[in-house]
């Protein structure tokens, strides 16, 4: 059986071990010094009867020994320092091996020569792109062109439009300043016939109210009479012909100096109220 070392005996079962000890000893004192301390007479002996036997003592368990103290370890003695080791260098390596263990420089990558094939594949290639380029510029030159051309003539109509329309515009204008023009001196110049044949008409006495006569008179150039008819008559027929007789000695009738103007005046009605 192996022993254990003190250290590895758990403290619980070594005072177990001293206690049993303890009582053995007391056990045994107890028998030596009791029984031969005093002589009795002997008594009679009762025997008591049992039905069973009682249990029988156990023995106690004896402590184990202590265990020797564990003797010091001797360190073991120190190797003798072996004698230095002498290297031998190696011997020098040949001529061909150390150059085959330099590191090699890269070699430059050889361009292999362009194929003439490929060389006039990529002529070709550059030579439609420029052909492509100058398309395009030319192209594009001919839409910019035609863009400034019609540009140009969307301004020329523009300008054409507008003056045509300020043409139209200063005409109407003008005709509307002639015909005010025109209307204006027509305006003065029958007001200025109508005053010259009042001037010659001698007036019926006490007529009643405001009677009217109306005459058509168609005139020659430079303000002769060629004809006087009676387009409607007052109702009195001597203020009727007072008027005409005054129409008559009128002549000439004052006329506008431009010969434009006669075909307004060529046939006149005139129009005479009784009084003013």
């Amino acid at each position: 059986m192996a022993l254990r070392k003190p250290s590895e005996i758990e403290p619980g079962a070594m005072r177990a071990g001293l206690l049993a000890v303890l009582v053995h000893v007391i056990f045994f004192a107890f028998m030596v010094f009791g029984l031969n301390w005093k002589t009795y007479p002997t008594e009679p002996v009762m025997v008591d009867l049992w039905s069973s036997l009682p249990p029988a003592v156990q023995p106690a368990i004896k402590a184990a020994p202590p265990l020797p103290e564990p003797k010091p370890v001797q360190p073991p003695p120190e190797a003798a320092p072996l004698p230095p080791r002498i290297e031998t260098p190696p011997p020098p390596p040949k001529p061909d091996i150390a150059l085959k263990e330099k590191i090699e420089k890269p070699k430059p990558v050889e361009k292999k020569p362009v194929e003439k094939k490929e060389l006039v594949k990529k002529e070709q290639e550059q030579k439609e792109r420029k052909e492509k380029e100058r398309k395009e510029k030319e192209q594009k030159e001919q839409e910019l062109k035609e863009q400034k051309a019609r540009v140009a003539a969307e301004v020329a109509q523009l300008q054409r439009e507008q003056q045509e329309a300020n043409a139209k515009a200063q005409a109407k204008a003008a005709q509307a300043m002639a015909q005010s023009r025109l209307a204006n001196e027509m305006a003065e110049y029958k007001a200025k016939i109508l005053a010259k044949i009042r001037r010659n008409i001698v007036m019926p006495p006490d007529l009643p109210g405001n009677p009217v006569v109306e005459f058509d008179v168609t005139l020659l150039p430079g303000g002769d009479i060629l004809d006087v008819r009676l387009r409607a008559s007052s109702g009195f027929a001597a203020f009727d012909s007072a008027v005409e007789r005054g129409i008559f000695l009128s002549k000439p009738l004052p006329l506008p100096p431009d010969p434009a103007l006669f075909p307004k005046f060529r046939n006149l009605s005139v129009k005479v109220h009784y009084h003013e």
